[in-house]
């Protein structure tokens, strides 16, 4: 594992957002569902590729809270650009779990 300083981990702009929107993504890759995610009123709506179909249907995440980097340059993924990366972690089967926030905090929020 390498190890970073402390300043370079506040540079990583990890914030809380509302998925408001999920929809099959087709062209991707790899399964994916193109999300757009509520991060509030300083940050707004933005829209990220996500490989979650092994868990979650698209009708299963609208209003869910996730953890995302909103500081990431964007990137052209197939016809979407997308402008975060929505967290998550492997399971034992290689599925990912989305990282959220176990209680309601405000869009936007930062982790600290």
């Amino acid at each position: 594992m390498e190890t970073i300083d402390f300043k370079d981990f506040l540079k990583v702009e990890l914030r809380v957002g509302k998925i408001i929107s999920a929809e099959d993504f087709p062209q991707a890759r790899k399964p994916a569902y193109i999300l757009k995610v509520d991060f509030g009123p300083d940050l707004g709506i933005k829209k990220s590729s996500a490989q979650i179909t092994d868990l979650y249907q698209p009708s299963d995440l609208v209003g869910r809270l996730v953890v995302a980097v909103v500081n990431f340059p964007k990137k052209q993924i197939g016809p979407i650009m997308s402008e975060c990366l929505v967290t998550g972690f492997n399971n034992d089967n290689n599925e990912i779990v989305l990282c959220a926030p176990d209680r309601d905090v405000p869009l936007g929020s930062k982790l600290i």
